[in-house]
This record gives C-alpha cells, sequence and structure tokens, in this order.
C-alpha cells in the first residue's frame, strides 16, 4: 500500500458527488463537486450481472428491480444516468479530482481495485461496509489505503480491525462530533490507523469536526468541509451574484446557502414587493423567466408566490425549491454569520429595512437600487445604512460619493480603475463587479487590491485565487 499522510487539512469528499446541488451518483454531481472544490469523490460501486463495475447506492432499482440481476445494457436502458465506474473515473482524470470506492458487492471488490491501479488518479481510499470486502481488498494486495465504513452501533476500532482507515458513519447521531475525543484518536493512531469522518451538512457541527485529526471529511456540500478565506496578506471579501452560480437557482436559498456554506461572505439578493406588502427575493419583476407561471410578482400575494416553483426550470434536481422571503435569507446569514448584499427592486426601503433591524444585522449589509429615489429616502431613515453606489452613474468619483453619502463604490472592469487606489485607507470602500470567468480578468481585478469582489462564478475566482495565493487559503 502507497504509505499515506495526514493532510494539512481534511481532504474535502464530495459524499456521491455534490449531492445537495444534483443527483447522487451521477456524473452531473461529480461535475459540480469539482466546482465546488472537493479533494475526491465519494462513489457507491455495485456490479452488473455482466460483471461491470457501475456507480450506484441501492442494491435494487426505484421498481425494486435487483442491481446485479441485469446486465450493463439492461441497467443502461432502465437508468440511463447510471455511469459506469469507467466513466467516473475518466471524469475524475480529467478534471484532476481523487476517488472514494465505497464498495457495496463484494463482486465488484477486485474489478474496481483493478480500474482504479490503471490509472493516476492521486489521492484514491477504497473500502467497504463489509469486512468481508475489506479482507478480499487487503489480500488483494491493494495499493491504496483501505477503509472499514463503521455503521452506528458497532466498535470501530473492532469493526475495521482490518482496514487502514477507520471511516465513522455516524451522521444521525445527535452530537456525533463529542465521541471524537483524544482518547479514541489515540487508540486509532496507535493503531496506525487514519480516521474518515462521516457526510456532514451542518455549519455548526462541521467547524466542530473539520479541525480534529481526521484524513477527510465527506458532505452532501463539500464546500462545506474547507470554506473559502481570502489570504491574510490581503483579506477581500466575496459577494456571490444571486447566489451560486452555476450550482442551483438564482436567489433561491439552495443557492444562496451553497454561497454561503464555501465559505464567501456576502451574498446579493433582489427584493420584490407582494400584493398584500411582504418582501421577497426574486430579480425580474415578472415570474416568466424563473418560475413555472407567468405574470408580475407585484400581482401576487406571498401566500401566492409560495406555491411556485422557482427551480424546475433552472434544473428538475430543484423541482419544488420555493421563493424566498427576506425574513428567510436574513435567517441564513445569522446561522452563517454572514453578509448581504440587499438590492430594492419594486420592495420600497422601509419594509426592508426594518426586518434588518429587527434582526439586529444593519452593520451586517448594505443597500442598493437603480431607483435613487429609494436610496435617498434609505439614507433619510438610517443615517447609519450602508449603501452602495456606482461609479458608471455619475461624471465624477466624488459626485457618486457625495450624491447620498454613499459608503462603497462600485467599478467596473473597463473603468477607471486608478480610482480605487485613491479608496485606500479611507471610510470608502471599493468593489469589482464581474458576471464573466476570464482568468485574465480575474487577474486583472486582483492587482487592483479592491476590498470586495462582486462575482458571478464566485467559485471560479476562488479557484483562480487559490492558484496565485495557495500558501495561505484553506479552500
Amino acid at each position: 500500500m502507497t504509505e499515506m499522510h495526514l493532510p494539512p487539512r481534511p481532504y474535502a469528499i464530495a459524499h456521491r458527488g455534490a449531492s445537495a446541488y444534483a443527483p447522487g451518483n451521477t456524473l452531473a454531481a461529480f461535475r459540480k463537486a469539482d466546482i465546488l472544490g472537493a479533494d475526491m469523490w465519494e462513489i457507491d460501486i455495485r456490479a452488473t450481472s455482466d460483471g461491470v463495475p457501475v456507480v450506484f447506492h441501492d442494491a435494487e432499482l426505484a421498481d425494486g428491480q435487483s442491481l446485479n440481476g441485469l446486465s450493463r445494457d439492461e441497467l443502461r436502458e432502465f437508468l440511463p444516468s447510471c455511469p459506469d465506474l469507467a466513466e467516473v473515473i475518466a471524469l475524475a482524470a480529467e478534471l484532476g479530482a481523487g476517488i472514494y470506492a465505497d464498495i457495496k458487492d463484494v463482486d465488484a471488490a477486485l474489478a474496481t481495485l483493478h480500474l482504479l491501479q490503471d490509472t493516476e488518479i492521486n489521492p484514491v481510499i477504497i473500502g467497504a461496509f463489509s469486512p468481508q470486502i475489506v479482507q478480499t481488498l487487503q489480500e488483494a494486495g491493494s495499493d491504496y489505503p483501505v477503509a472499514g465504513l463503521v455503521p452506528l452501533g458497532a466498535d470501530p476500532h473492532a469493526h475495521s480491525a482490518k482496514a487502514d482507515i477507520i471511516h465513522l458513519c455516524w451522521e444521525h447521531m445527535q452530537r456525533p462530533q463529542d465521541e471524537l475525543t483524544p482518547d479514541f484518536f489515540n487508540r486509532a493512531f496507535l493503531d496506525s490507523k487514519h480516521v474518515v469522518i462521516w457526510h456532514e451538512e451542518d455549519p455548526g457541527r462541521m467547524a466542530d469536526i473539520r479541525t480534529k485529526p481526521v484524513t477527510g471529511i465527506c458532505s452532501d456540500t463539500p464546500q462545506l468541509v474547507n470554506p473559502f478565506k481570502a489570504p491574510t496578506s490581503y483579506p477581500f471579501s466575496i459577494v456571490c451574484h444571486r447566489g451560486a452560480y452555476p450550482i442551483a437557482p438564482e436567489n433561491t436559498l439552495p443557492g444562496l446557502e451553497c454561497a454561503l456554506a464555501g465559505g464567501f461572505d456576502y451574498i446579493e439578493v433582489d427584493l420584490q414587493i407582494t400584493s398584500d406588502g411582504e418582501v421577497v427575493v426574486i430579480h425580474d419583476a415578472t415570474l416568466d423567466r424563473t418560475t413555472d407561471v407567468t405574470g408580475l410578482v407585484r400581482n401576487h400575494t406571498l401566500a401566492q408566490l409560495r406555491k411556485l416553483d422557482a427551480g424546475v426550470k433552472f434544473d428538475p434536481f430543484f423541482a419544488g425549491t420555493r421563493i424566498p422571503t427576506l425574513k428567510e435569507v436574513l435567517e441564513l446569514l445569522t446561522r452563517y454569520s454572514a453578509r448581504a448584499y440587499l438590492e430594492f427592486k419594486s420592495a420600497p426601503p422601509a419594509p426592508v429595512l426594518k426586518q434588518v433591524l429587527d434582526a439586529g444585522l444593519l452593520d451586517r449589509v448594505f443597500f442598493w437600487s437603480f431607483n435613487r429615489d429609494f436610496l435617498m429616502q434609505l439614507r433619510a431613515m438610517s443615517p447609519e445604512a450602508q449603501i452602495m453606489t456606482r461609479r458608471q452613474d455619475y461624471p465624477s468619483l466624488a459626485e457618486a460619493i457625495a450624491d447620498y453619502s454613499a459608503n462603497l463604490v462600485e467599478f467596473l472592469p473597463n473603468d477607471d480603475l486608478s480610482e480605487i487606489a485613491s479608496l485606500r485607507g479611507s471610510e470608502i470602500r471599493s468593489m469589482i463587479a464581474y458576471m464573466g470567468d476570464d482568468e485574465a480578468v480575474f487577474e486583472h481585478m486582483v492587482k487592483l487590491r479592491p476590498d470586495l469582489f462582486n462575482l458571478n462564478s464566485a467559485f471560479a475566482f476562488a479557484r483562480f485565487a487559490k492558484s496565485i495565493w495557495s500558501d495561505n487559503f484553506y479552500w
């Protein structure tokens, strides 16, 4: 077996791919895991009746048919989205991802091992719940560390006695992190074993476990394992425009939470008013582009809007996703200790400001609108509110700031960005907005060192930033 060392930070292992944002164990889920910065993909492997290893979790299909009773061709007919292991390995090699192979069928064990050994994928871990499969892999002389997956209630040291890695599957415990005691790790390390952690999606529990001496952490939301942090030498903030493009639907809770789970400081949301005076989050004045109906947002009550589907047009995986309220977004900020850029569309300042104040989040948001009257009203109501201005809307920088005593100036990449330098050290912050993903533009923006970046492709920017400040990044 290739010698394994404890990594400097836990491997982010995408559980069945980024399965919070695409069907698990599909190529779509693995591609999204790559966008989200996962180090490895956890894949479940079974064998068809003709011995082809395929990536699928359950022993049976939805109609009750046994998977291992079907040939590969028959399975493809019933379940076109189920990939061969070879297809997943090829994608991992193309994208530079590691593989965590969870073997479900003993008949798939050696075929999986041989397929992986013919590649240069790194890192690779191969394992199973079954001690029989673990023993089979060890006796075959696995080149890779072998993991024993430990079910709830089993003794982790005894169950994984023949494995190199103890993989704790304790996600259904109330506080599994409390079991990760010094005594547990001391015993594991005395037995020369590494530890991998259950799939975790709760930010509070993740904060407790990511600092433990573990080799990897599984998650349906792999960006949560090692969230983005700017380098200490340049502590900039990232604003995620309408959430997490291209992972989840814009201006929805899945998309907004995806961005915050990735460690980004700000989410940008657009605020509309309903016919009964409630504030909801949706960009367009009409419902046509992002929901399953047509019509004006302002002609619907909140109750009517909450029945609409704001996810299915983006991807059927998100069918049933609802238009969120401002209150839900503010609750999300509290949960993640995060910030927001709130843009008034049809929603006027008064009800928005009240909700922000009631939530105690005025110091964690900034505001803007195409409607200048809204910004003047907001400034009159709240001298403390942080309000953005756009440099492109005024003849000079001084006029842009003076109009309503702005606290933040947004520039575009083709503006006279030398003005950013004039704001350094002042109380006025600078931000560059860019909705593309061209690394040449990223490089140009970084050299100008604004305080914030407002981005449509935050994860692409994070990957670029990591490449130039690799020693200072967790992500």
